[in-house]
């Protein structure tokens, strides 16, 4: 295969150290395959990534991207469930930034025709995340109430999307009226100010006094904190992350007092470690994806060459749902 154009992360100081370069295409091992990518979704952990400050460390360089759809270019002998010119949507712990991404054929999954390349590439993280936090730990019931802080985010927006599937009363937080419009837009019950000192109180007024049954917290800091008065006895509090860029230490008393469980959320890690639970997570994912739900809102879209300012958009909180790098047609 011929040189692509890659955006190689060279050192960690954030997204000023993308820089465009060619790379060489690698021959393809047992199990893998070449994607063709068209679009690629940008995540929190991929600006992360550029300072070196999320739980995966790459050294650079390397190239950031975690979500990509696009077509198959080449497959290993041995893989079967993917062809040459299947439109898939393909995930890696890095590399999607680029014209081109090898990964195993497992990490790809053929695109339903209710989702576009754009759709495609911001899917699969956010809805992995949202079903893994609310359904395989949360345990989410019908009729249950769940307090979604940073709902106007990728993650955020696709568990308050999931969340209504289940039946579920829903509590977002959105910084703005046009995220709390958004919010509201879709699907949520009620979308509150996070900066809103009697947070935890109005959360109580909307619950009839219980609280929230799970709090699904991509954000942390001080927010974090917040949110966990407003949890109803014996509720779930979901981490799924630390937007904020501070991780909140909570209160072992408040815990023992109101007896909630405090959940890590990992939607990449557990199934490679559990492989019951990643036929069921993949399973769920599939039918969600068929019918086209949990649809991203995109609010911004760039050029490969524009990967540092995508970066820097997402990192001033500019960003409503998710934001996109197209890199061909």
């Amino acid at each position: 295969m011929t040189a692509y154009r890659a955006a190689v992360c060279t050192a960690l100081t954030g997204p000023d150290s993308i820089a465009i370069k060619q790379r060489e295409a690698p021959p393809l091992k047992p199990g893998q395959v070449r994607v063709g990518i068209k679009s690629a979704g940008l995540n929190f952990p991929d600006l992360l990534m550029t300072y070196g400050k999320y739980q995966f460390r790459p050294d650079p360089p390397f190239v950031p991207g975690m979500d990509a759809a696009g077509d198959i270019l080449e497959v290993a002998a041995d893989v079967t469930h993917v062809a040459v010119g299947d439109r898939v949507m393909a995930g890696s712990k890095g590399g999607t930034f680029a014209e081109q991404l090898v990964t195993v054929a497992e990490q790809c999954s053929l695109l339903p025709a209710a989702l576009s390349y754009e759709d495609g590439s911001c899917w699969r993280t956010a809805a992995a995340t949202a079903w893994n936090g609310l359904i395989e730990r949360g345990r989410v019931k019908a009729s249950e109430t769940v307090f979604i802080l940073g709902a106007s985010g990728g993650v955020g927006m696709a568990a308050v999307k999931l969340a209504k599937l289940e039946g579920a009363v829903v509590i977002g937080t959105g910084s703005t009226p046009e995220k709390r419009n958004l919010i509201l837009n879709a699907g949520a019950d009620f979308a509150l100010d996070p900066k809103d000192p009697d947070l935890a109180k109005r959360v109580k007024e909307l619950t009839e006094g219980k609280g929230a049954d799970v709090v699904y917290d991509p954000v942390g800091g001080d927010l974090a904190i917040a949110a966990t008065r407003s949890i109803a006895f014996g509720g779930r509090y979901l981490i799924i992350g630390f937007a904020s860029g501070t991780v909140p230490s909570f209160p072992a008393n408040h815990i023992l007092i109101k007896t909630y469980e405090i959940i890590g959320v990992r939607a990449g890690e557990s199934p490679r470690r559990d492989p019951d639970m990643a036929k069921r997570q993949n399973i769920a994912l599939s039918k969600l994806a068929d019918l086209g739900a949990l649809r991203p809102h995109i609010s911004h879209r760039f050029n490969l060459e524009d990967v540092t300012a995508a970066l820097k958009t997402l990192e001033n909180r500019e960003v409503i749902g998710r934001a996109v790098i197209n890199i061909a047609p």
